[in-house]
């Protein structure tokens, strides 16, 4: 009997190169669709179930066929933001001939994804000046962790985070919801850590929600602007002057979820030039 193959990508598709899916801006988001390319399944006639049987005994599972759709869906809950909808690892090495330096931030990060697994709850702090292409690659790990593994991520930067939160507060709503979604996802990434006036409300957000990921074992992966340490003390910095970023994260987010942070992170420096000049000077596409 000739078995029934589900139905998959045209590896020769030239609209989705083979992957099955296609990425869009969307406003400020991202948006995933399945391509055309793959046919209706043969195997469960379109259904999405098929019927498998095992010692004499029939069961309903998922088709093999769902894979990509499944995964496009997790894209989608993801919260990617449009800016970034097209960022891989691909392109970030593509700044490594004119600019070696990121090659240094690549390794360890290469290494990092190669051993993760979402219940080890190890995750990864990228840190750097403005411009190094920390979300970049952030977005492009979580890229990696939908499609290739199947994991579900949620972006989420820390001023829309507050944003939502006074939301729900002048609608009248708990934060509950939010916290509850953020501490539950498999794996978190908070794009911009240590931004905003680290006001007690603030702080009380930020140490709340590592603690709860702390404590559920659950990984956070980050972008911060401020370099590793514990609170040093120095005085917030005037934006409106050259090289007064002397704080550290741990003066941004305080030295309970600094401590917790380095004990469940990765921490990886990304230098080097300026991704945007890079892009300005025509080196990068």
């Amino acid at each position: 009997m000739t078995e029934v193959r589900p139905a998959a990508p045209d590896s020769a598709c030239k609209l989705c190169g083979g992957g099955g899916y296609l990425l869009a801006a969307v406003g400020e988001g991202s948006q995933a669709s399945v391509c055309a390319c793959i046919p209706r399944c043969a195997a469960c006639k379109g259904s999405g179930r098929i019927v498998l049987t095992a010692e004499g005994v029939a069961r309903v599972g998922r088709c093999r066929c769902q894979l990509v759709p499944d995964r496009v869906a997790l894209f989608n809950r993801a919260g990617i933001p449009g800016r970034f909808v097209h960022a891989t690892l691909r392109s970030f090495m593509a700044g490594f001939a004119h600019d070696p330096k990121k090659g240094e931030a690549f390794q360890p990060v290469a290494r990092w994804f190669g051993a993760f697994r979402p219940e080890s709850g190890r995750g990864l702090v990228l840190h750097g000046p403005v411009g190094r292409g920390k979300t970049h690659l952030l977005v492009a790990l979580l890229r990696q962790m939908i499609f290739e593994r199947g994991v579900a991520v949620r972006f989420i930067e820390f001023s829309r985070l507050l944003g939502l939160l006074r939301e729900g507060y002048d609608a009248g709503r708990s934060d509950a919801a939010i916290f509850r979604e953020l501490t539950h996802i498999p794996v978190l990434a908070i794009d911009e850590l240590g931004k905003g006036r680290t006001t007690d409300w603030e702080l009380s957000v930020i140490d709340e929600l590592i603690s709860r990921r702390y404590n559920a074992m659950t990984p956070v992966l980050a972008t911060t602007n401020y370099r590793p340490g514990d609170p040093s003390g120095a005085p917030v910095p005037n934006l409106a002057l050259v090289n007064t970023a002397t704080q550290t994260l741990g003066d941004r987010i305080g030295d309970r979820c600094m401590s917790r942070l380095r004990e469940m992170s990765d921490f990886v420096e990304v230098g080097g030039l300026d991704f945007r000049e890079l892009k300005g000077l025509g080196r990068l596409s």
